[in-house]
C-alpha cells in the first residue's frame, strides 16, 4: 500500500538542460533518508514545461534507481485525455508502480467529463491509479461522488488530496472505506489528516527534509506526541516553502543544502530576496542548516 512520506520530486536543471546526474543524487537521497516512495513528473517536478522526453527520462530513472526499494508513483496527468494515456502507458512498460493522475486543468471539465478521463486511462493501463484532486490548479474539484463512482473502476486506489478541506477527509473514508488510500497534498495539515484517517503524504517539505518528513510519518502512526514535536519543527518549513509558487522556494531551499541549482523554467522564476531570508530561516529552525 502507498503510506508515509512520499516526495513529490524537484527535477533538477543545469541551465536549459535536464540534469540527469543531479536526479540519481536526488533519487538516492530518499532512498538513504527513510521516503516510502517518490513521484516523478509531477507539479513539483515542473511537468508542465518538461519535455516529453524529460518527462520520460526522469520516471525511467527513478525507477531504475528504486529498483522496487520503494514505490515509484509516476506523474502522468495531462489536460489531453490522449497525451495522459501515452504517458500513463509509457510509465507502466517502464516499470512504475503507480501512476499519479491530475485532474485536467484548463478544459474545466465537467463531473461526467472528469469520470470519462479516468475511466479511458483507466482502460488502457494495468498499474494503480491515484487521482490527484487540486481545485487551485486546475479549477475543478472533483466530487466525492466522482471519486466513489471512479473507485468501482480496475485500477483507482485512491487520492492525493490538495483540496485543503480536512472536512473531504470524513467524507471519502465514509464514501470509499478505509481500503480507499487517501494522501494529503498539503504539507501543512497532514497531522490532522492523517487523524481523521488518512496515511501520509504527497509532499513538497520531503525534498529538502527527507528524514523528518518520513520521522513524521512513522510517527503519525505509532507515537502521536512525537508526531506533534516534529509537526512543530516542519511547519515553518512547510510555511516557507508556499510563500511563493511551488517549487521555486524548494529549490532554493534545495540549493542551499547543495543538493541542487535554484533554476526553474519560465514562465516560473527565482524567489524574491525577503522569501529567501524565511526560506533560510526556516531550514535553521529544522536543524538542516
Amino acid at each position: 500500500m502507498l503510506k508515509g512520506s512520499i516526495v513529490a520530486l524537484i527535477t533538477p536543471f543545469d541551465g536549459d538542460n535536464l540534469n540527469e546526474e543531479n536526479y540519481v543524487e536526488l533519487v538516492n537521497y530518499h532512498l538513504e533518508n527513510g521516503t516510502n516512495g517518490v513521484v516523478p513528473g509531477g507539479t513539483t517536478g515542473e511537468s508542465p514545461t518538461l519535455s516529453h522526453n524529460e518527462h520520460k527520462k526522469i520516471i525511467e530513472i527513478a525507477v531504475k534507481e528504486c529498483k522496487g526499494k520503494i514505490p515509484v508513483i509516476a506523474g502522468t496527468g495531462s489536460n489531453s485525455t490522449d497525451e495522459a494515456i501515452e504517458l500513463s502507458k509509457f510509465a507502466e512498460k517502464a516499470g512504475s508502480d503507480a501512476l499519479l493522475v491530475v485532474t485536467p486543468y484548463y478544459n474545466k471539465p465537467t463531473q461526467e467529463g472528469l469520470y470519462q478521463h479516468y475511466k479511458k486511462i483507466n482502460d488502457n493501463v494495468g498499474v494503480p491509479i491515484v487521482i490527484y484532486n487540486i481545485p487551485s490548479r486546475s479549477v475543478i474539484d472533483m466530487s466525492v461522488d466522482t471519486m466513489s463512482k471512479l473507485y468501482e473502476l480496475k485500477n483507482i486506489i485512491g487520492v492525493k488530496d490538495a483540496t485543503g478541506d480536512l472536512n473531504r477527509v470524513d467524507q471519502q473514508l465514509k464514501a470509499m472505506g478505509k481500503e480507499f488510500i487517501q494522501l494529503t497534498g498539503n504539507d501543512d495539515n497532514a497531522l490532522e489528516f492523517n487523524k481523521r484517517g488518512g496515511v501520509g503524504a504527497i509532499g513538497v517539505t520531503a525534498n529538502v527534509a527527507a528524514k523528518l518528513a518520513s520521522d513524521f510519518q512513522k510517527a503519525c502512526a505509532e507515537d502521536i506526541k512525537r508526531a506533534n514535536e516534529l509537526d512543530k519543527i516542519l511547519q515553518p518549513l512547510h510555511s516557507s516553502l508556499f510563500i511563493e509558487s511551488n517549487p521555486s522556494p524548494v529549490k532554493y531551499a534545495a540549493s542551499l543544502l547543495g543538493m541542487c541549482k535554484p533554476t526553474v523554467r519560465l514562465p516560473l522564476v527565482e524567489i524574491k530576496d525577503e522569501t529567501k531570508k524565511k526560506v533560510l530561516e526556516a531550514l535553521k529552525v529544522a536543524k538542516l542548516l
